[in-house]
């Protein structure tokens, strides 16, 4: 009896039917990005450039995918093998669109100061802090950035403002970490709307067990 013949057809993906090197797409990432009225990009090269009415920001581009502007329309699109393409492809597309609704809109954070006799002042460009330490403790408002102190705060809320995203985030954290709010009380600089989980203070020697 012969044998019956193997029909089995490689893997689409490539020639050698590794399906694994095939370039995948990222749903999301093949979506395309409108700039909004007011807003212009240019690519060049291995560099994006955006601006519009709230600033101008630029980034480098991975060799891992290509962006193109059509009309007023970015696409994303990936030309590495496997997953890595498509998760880089998404990524990419995530940070451009930040970056078109900075210029666009712009970015805000919102952080308070809760303790007794915690302040801030904006001094120039320079934000003096009082956290309850023996010293203040001082901060440069990062290029790009602006720094606001409601009047009606009285030093006790503190908003960022600016195109780019992750600046304002990294901003924001940096001067959270200055006083993180703490388990007992929940003294400390916090998020606007951040939940602190507060433990109850311990007792004290005639207290309950």
């Amino acid at each position: 009896m012969e044998a019956q013949a193997n029909t089995a057809q490689p893997a689409k993906g490539n020639a050698n039917g590794d399906s694994r090197l095939a370039t995948k797409t990222s749903r999301v990432g093949k979506r395309p990005i409108d700039l909004p009225k007011g807003v212009t990009a240019t690519v060049n090269g291995r560099k994006i450039d955006v601006k519009g009415p709230k600033g101008q920001l630029s980034r480098a581009i991975t060799d891992k995918v290509d962006i193109k502007l059509e009309g007023s329309r970015l696409h994303v699109s990936s030309v590495a093998p496997g997953r890595d393409g498509s998760r880089l492809q998404g990524l990419t597309r995530a940070l451009v669109a930040a970056m078109v609704k900075g210029v666009a809109e712009g970015y805000e954070r919102t952080l308070e100061l809760k303790g007794t006799g915690y302040r801030v002042e904006l001094k120039g460009t320079t934000l003096n802090f009082a956290l309850g330490f023996s010293h203040p403790v001082t901060f440069a408002v990062p290029t790009g950035l602006t720094a606001t102190i409601p009047a009606d705060s009285k030093g006790t809320i503190l908003v960022l403002t600016g195109a780019d995203k992750e600046l304002i985030g990294q901003t924001a954290a940096t001067i959270r970490g200055f006083r993180p709010p703490e388990p007992y009380g929940g003294k400390g600089v916090r998020y606007r709307g951040e939940r602190v989980r507060e433990k109850a203070g311990k007792a004290g020697k005639g207290g309950k067990k």
